[in-house]
């Protein structure tokens, strides 16, 4: 899809650098994938704690506990 955008140009200059990425077409792709996967990630967080999956690490791990 063509969108035209009026992006600050050394802000997209230093994204470019950061990344080591060659095109803005890329650089922005990039950015806007890393915005949706943090984004999805901090709904995720709302559930630490809440779920109980039943699942005792010691014994995959093949620890023993000490008594």
């Amino acid at each position: 899809m063509r969108t035209t955008l009026d992006l600050p140009e050394d802000l997209i200059n230093e994204a470019m650098k950061a990344t080591h990425i060659n095109t803005k077409t890329k650089v922005i792709i990039t950015a806007l994938e890393d915005l949706i996967r943090k984004s999805k990630i901090s709904g995720l967080k709302e559930f630490k704690g809440k779920i109980d999956l039943g699942i005792d690490m010691d014994a995959i791990r093949g620890r023993q506990c000490r008594s």
